[in-house]
């Protein structure tokens, strides 16, 4: 339905996106992610023909969009981040302005407007100012003329901001509906929201992609090793030092020490480790608090496969840091990108 071939963007010197390729399937309903500055609307204005490439292609259900742009865009339907409204006008006459743009026959614009309205729960709403709405229903506005002229391809850009929470459960539902008639592509910050809606994901950072899979074979590869949460009672080198030493532990990550404890998170060769882990605290005086396996969820997931800088794992680097009982987790700085 939609393919991307080695798509990049320069602005001057500087490279938004870097040769990147995927493609949404039919009736899918696809979960764009990365952090921002990643280029993630870059891509989608370059899919929606609103942004010219450097190089590469984009391809809409057999049209380029480059050059054959007019047959392209008959497929799209595009909410931008920011909805494309215009305030002075009321959202009956905006919807009904934004069909004959698309070229929809006459006959059909209002049966279309009607039936847009009625799906985002705009039609009391008809005859009101678009400035006068809240921003949540010019977000659910800017979604009615996506659905205009019944598009194979919605592109939809963090399309529940500034709902609350009952509006962006509905705005879920209809875009799962959306997805049994048309390709969807869904950028969001709301990883919890993509999870529901969503079952395979880009995730793209610094122009590059990092990923592109289901949610559940994402979070299955990304835990090939196990995950246990540990909080211990006593000192935290001597803690630290007794789990170092034990051969079934592939790394730790210390959480944090306050009021006596202790809390990490281990990566272990296997569940067995455990029982060694256990009579080794207990040898040297160290009483288990809390003991739980973790697995790694789609939030886990992309903040692994986007981090800026390599996480420190070593515990001897661990172990050298100043100790601090009632001190947090050392963390790295974060690296701020521009889109």
């Amino acid at each position: 339905m939609v393919e991307i071939k080695n798509l990049t963007k320069r602005y001057g010197g500087n490279v938004a996106l870097h040769g990147i390729s995927f493609d949404i399937k039919d009736h899918e309903i696809l979960g764009f992610l990365g952090p921002n500055g990643a280029g993630k609307s870059t891509t989608m204005n370059i899919i929606a023909g609103y942004l010219p490439s450097t190089s590469g292609t984009v391809t809409i259900n057999g049209f380029d969009i480059t050059e054959q742009a007019a047959d392209a865009k008959r497929c799209i339907g595009y909410l931008p981040e920011i909805p494309p409204v215009y305030p002075d006008m009321r959202v009956e006459e905006y919807l009904t302005f934004c069909a004959g743009i698309k070229g929809i026959k006459r006959p059909d614009v209002k049966p279309q407007v009607e039936s847009a309205m009625e799906r985002l729960h705009i039609t009391d709403m008809r005859r009101r100012l678009i400035r006068n709405l809240s921003k949540g229903y010019k977000q659910r506005v800017g979604f009615a003329q996506a659905l205009l002229g019944n598009p194979k391809i919605l592109i939809l850009d963090e399309p529940t901001v500034g709902l609350d929470p009952a509006q962006v459960s509905e705005v879920r539902a209809l875009i799962k509906e959306l997805g049994k008639d048309h390709a969807v592509i869904f950028s969001s910050h709301i990883l919890a929201e993509v999870s529901a809606v969503c079952e395979r994901v880009v995730i793209i950072t610094k122009g590059e992609i990092r990923a592109i899979d289901t949610i559940e074979h994402l979070e299955r590869s990304m835990t090939a090793n196990t995950l246990l949460n540990l909080t211990v009672e006593g000192e935290k080198d001597t803690a630290l030092r007794i789990l170092k030493d034990i051969r079934g532990i592939k790394e730790i990550k210390y959480l944090n020490a306050a009021d006596g404890r202790v809390s990490c998170q281990l990566t272990l060769e296997d569940e067995s480790v455990r029982n060694e882990i256990m009579s080794a605290l207990m040898a040297n005086g160290c009483n288990i608090a809390e003991m739980s396996m973790a697995k790694l969820d789609l939030e886990q997931v992309f903040l692994k496969l986007t981090a800026q800088k390599e996480k420190r794992s070593s515990l001897q680097d661990l172990l050298d840091e100043t100790p601090d009982v009632s001190g947090e987790a050392p963390q790295d700085a974060a690296n701020d990108t521009t889109e």
